[in-house]
């Protein structure tokens, strides 16, 4: 299956353009045979903590992409702002070929760096949908940087799209954290992140897809543009198979020291003894 990251120069606030803009990646997308199409992070307002504001878009901007969809007979992902129960969230949906919404997913991890939390609420559940024979877990931009979370969908997953607003000054983080998810759990990964500058902070891109050694297939930065590539879950099955490590881990094991690590007190010891006397 050939899947396309769309790297888009986003123009905040203001989704009429980016949806000219996208349609336009589409276009070109489609034309190279991707039956996976993937926006970055809210792609129809930028990284915008005005929530309440951005998530008054949510049905306008999932019309557009239930009309992509339909127009190109193609799977669309994409992320959007959308009313929340205390407050808006920070969201992605599949949607097939029909326009249907068949995944939904809420970012897990809001950037506390960035003050998320306070606009955005955090969500609770992971999902995984397998399309046209390949099994797709979709996450939002922080959830990068939990390990966690990704092993947690592993064995059930051959491709996971992480779409973002990732900028420039963190993109070594960025690019290594691509590669780090593909080996920990040997799966693809897609990495779909914008360009331009967003209230003065530049972003280069980077939108990559890497194999499940994390070598990088394909990537693009500094430009708008198409990143495709082929993916194939046999390539997963036979690293699983010719590199077992995901066999060997040890869940009740983690569990326990994590537990352990929460409950127990510091262990007293002599040094410290002498410190205090």
């Amino acid at each position: 299956m050939i899947i396309a990251g769309l790297q888009l120069d986003i123009v905040w606030e203001n989704p009429a353009e980016n949806f000219r803009r996208t349609k336009v990646l589409a276009r070109e997308a489609v034309d190279q045979g991707a039956r996976v199409l993937a926006l970055p992070e809210l792609f129809a307002t930028g990284f915008s903590m005005r929530s309440e504001a951005m998530a008054v878009h949510a049905a306008e901007v999932r019309g557009f992409l239930t009309d992509t969809a339909v127009q190109h007979e193609v799977w669309v992902i994409g992320g959007y702002a959308e009313p929340g129960v205390e407050r808006p969230a920070n969201a992605c949906g599949i949607f097939d070929p029909n326009g249907d919404e068949v995944l939904h997913y809420r970012k897990i991890h809001p950037f506390s760096l960035a003050s998320e939390p306070e606009h955005y609420e955090a969500g609770r559940d992971l999902f995984t949908l397998e399309i046209e024979g390949v099994r797709v877990t979709p996450l939002i931009c922080y959830d990068l940087r939990f390990p966690e979370l990704f092993r947690t969908a592993a064995t059930a997953t051959d491709l996971y799209v992480v779409i973002a607003n990732w900028p420039t000054r963190r993109a070594h983080a960025w690019r290594t954290l691509l590669a780090a998810r593909a080996i920990d759990d040997q799966a693809w990964v897609l990495g779909v992140n914008r360009v331009g500058k967003a209230e003065g902070h530049p972003h280069r891109g980077d939108t990559s897809l890497l194999d499940p050694w994390g070598k990088v297939v394909a990537t693009l930065a500094d430009t708008p543009g198409v990143v495709t590539g082929k993916v194939d879950p046999a390539v997963v099955t036979d690293a699983r198979k010719h590199f077992s490590f995901l066999d060997d881990r040890r869940p009740e094991v983690y569990r326990r020291l994590e537990d352990g690590a929460r409950t127990r007190p510091p262990k007293k010891t002599a040094d410290h003894a002498d410190k205090r006397r």
